[in-house]
């Protein structure tokens, strides 16, 4: 897959940022596609292994929130993963999967390397195997368009609950963690970390470590932000935004 980062600055998604709106973006990767053609795209063999891929992986997913796997003979053997949020319930977890996996199809129809996030979920395939390194390639940023009136010490309260949300998360099975901390003035801070279980928890915390040292090129002084990344994120608000 193509090593893009992409920073988020359009007013719409700025809104669903603020809003909490769900809202999505996907990569394709630019290379190792396979043909266009109608006929040869029904009959080629990594679109084959990619339908069953993504079937087995809407099966697998929901119940314990992550699924991955692997379909196929090389060169047409296709390797996926999927991710739910971890505080999402199995049923919305199937809807996400559900929709992410057609939606994937439709705008990288041709690609044998794709990503894409929802905000209760992610999949990803590609035809090499990724599973148990980390992707520091794909990433995107969105942040909330308010600034906080005391910037250095609000960032000082973000790295440190997301720090500790990131040791955590390495800590536990599901690679998850959410908290909270106490602002100024009855205040709090809301924070959210969570790796794809195919990493270790020790690489959990590394892909954390990157994305968090991220924050000042991305979110600084702002009420809300995120770095999400294809094998781990992170996620800071002033209101609470997980359900459990």
């Amino acid at each position: 897959m193509s090593s893009i980062s992409i920073y988020l600055l359009t007013f719409a998604v700025l809104l669903q940022t603020i809003f909490g709106a769900s809202s999505y973006l996907n990569i394709c990767s630019s290379s190792d596609n396979y043909p266009s053609m109608t006929l040869m795209t029904i009959n080629d063999p990594y679109e084959s292994s990619l339908r069953k891929l993504l079937g087995n992986l809407y099966y697998q997913t929901p119940p314990q929130g992550f699924g991955l796997g692997s379909v196929g003979q090389d060169p047409y053997k296709a390797y996926g993963i999927a991710l739910c949020r971890g505080d999402v319930e199995a049923t919305g977890c199937r809807t996400c999967v559900n929709e992410a996996s057609s939606e994937i199809h439709k705008r990288c129809p041709y690609n044998k390397g794709a990503i894409i996030w929802y905000d209760n979920c992610l999949v990803k395939y590609v035809n090499t195997d990724f599973l148990g390194k980390i992707d520091d390639q794909n990433k995107f940023y969105m942040y909330n368009l308010r600034n906080v009136s005391e910037p250095t010490t609000f960032n000082q309260k973000t790295r440190e609950l997301l720090s500790l949300l990131a040791k955590d998360a390495s800590e536990t099975p599901k690679l998850y963690a959410a908290g909270e901390l106490e602002l100024e003035k009855s205040k709090k801070l809301y924070g959210l970390a969570q790796c794809t279980r195919d990493l270790s928890g020790s690489d959990c915390f590394k892909c954390h470590d990157g994305i968090i040292g991220e924050l000042p090129r991305c979110c600084d002084g702002r009420e809300g932000g995120r770095v999400v990344g294809g094998s781990c994120n992170i996620r800071y608000e002033i209101y609470p935004f997980v359900t459990a």
